[in-house]
């Protein structure tokens, strides 16, 4: 019998996992929650870009979602700007007695020792209440620098530092709202936007540190942060708006992971809105990648390109994040009930997905 999923949003990463859920062979479509009116009505199929009809249709009605009692919500709703209103979402979900796969809020991967524990307990405490599990991943934070990177060490005989990269360039990522007003791109270089105020970069992404260092059984003595931001040489158009010549146009930041006073874990995103920018910077393989460093005995470096059947490799990073919940959907149905981290997981495959 198929687990019976509700999709909750169908915007950027959300419609991807519509489509997800309609290609595995092992789940049901039973309801798809929509916050936008006009999307009300409309079938999962059209919300999706699907060329046929999946016969559900969308709703507005948080209880007559609930009602549903599906097996599992994969929640993509949007929550770098609407954080606490994210979490009420997922603790009414979970006090209802349903599994939760999310792609935020990102910080929920490994909150221990990232955000306090009155921010992360009342989901922990609904999903041990509601007897159901929470889950919370995607490609980055996520499945790039979780179990790529842990898997790549299990063939190391020493590791010295281990460092997970991001380098893409962001201009065909449709999404204003990231790009301009929490990332700063388009804005005065001297600015700081939110995504680099104190301690946001570590809310965001020390989950990633944190979680390597309990996969490698290493104690952290801390986490830094570090950034800098490059002006654009001249005006030009991107999907989500114009980057007006002078104002940011790429940013590299590094949050650290530190350990007898050098970084021994780092996540380090390199992000540009043009190819030429910060020439100096790390360079993806393809038209963007996600990188594993290894540093020890021996050196390992990995490169996982990315690019979508539209040519376009932001497409493949949205997907890879939809289907790193869609595809897990079984495991965390049948895992414990609680907060869950990658480490609490069997490895996630592509069961049922390979087409003969």
């Amino acid at each position: 019998m198929p687990y019976r999923v509700v999709q909750w949003s169908t915007g950027n990463v959300g419609r991807h996992a519509l489509a997800g859920i309609n290609a595995h062979p092992d789940l049901e479509l039973a309801g798809v929650w929509v916050s936008n009116p006009d999307k009300v009505g409309v079938d999962a199929g059209t919300l999706a870009g699907l060329p046929h009809q999946l016969g559900v249709t969308a709703s507005g009605d948080v209880d007559e979602i609930l009602a549903l009692r599906p097996d599992c919500v994969v929640y993509t709703a949007m929550a770098d700007n609407r954080i606490m209103e994210a979490l009420d979402e997922l603790r009414r979900i979970l006090n209802a007695g349903i599994n939760v796969v999310s792609s935020s809020p990102v910080f929920l991967q490994f909150p221990d020792g990232v955000v306090p524990e009155d921010v992360s307990g009342p989901v922990r405490l609904a999903a041990e209440q509601g007897g159901a599990s929470l889950w919370v991943n995607g490609i980055d934070p996520g499945f790039a620098n979780d179990w790529l990177p842990l898997t790549l060490t299990g063939i190391s005989e020493r590791i010295d530092a281990v460092r997970c990269l991001e380098i893409l360039d962001y201009s065909t990522y449709d999404n204003r709202t990231v790009l301009f007003d929490i990332m700063g791109f388009g804005d005065e270089v001297e600015k700081t936007p939110l995504l680099l105020q104190p301690g946001i970069l570590t809310m965001a992404w020390g989950s990633v540190v944190r979680q390597l260092a309990a996969g490698l059984d290493v104690e952290l003595d801390g986490i830094e942060e570090h950034y800098e931001r490059l002006p654009a040489l001249e005006t030009f158009p991107i999907r989500s708006g114009t980057i007006e010549r002078g104002t940011a146009a790429a940013l590299r930041f590094e949050v650290r992971g530190m350990a007898g006073g050098r970084p021994v874990l780092v996540l380090e995103h390199v992000t540009r809105l043009r190819p030429d920018l910060g020439a100096d910077w790390p360079q993806p393989t393809g038209q963007g990648c996600y990188r594993v460093e290894v540093s020890g005995e021996p050196d390992y470096t990995l490169d996982l390109r990315l690019l979508g059947s539209d040519g376009d490799h932001n497409t493949a990073g949205l997907k890879a994040t939809a289907m790193r919940l869609v595809n897990a959907i079984p495991a965390v149905v049948h895992a414990r009930p609680g907060l869950l981290s990658a480490l609490d997981l069997p490895p996630v495959t592509g069961r049922g997905l390979l087409r003969l």
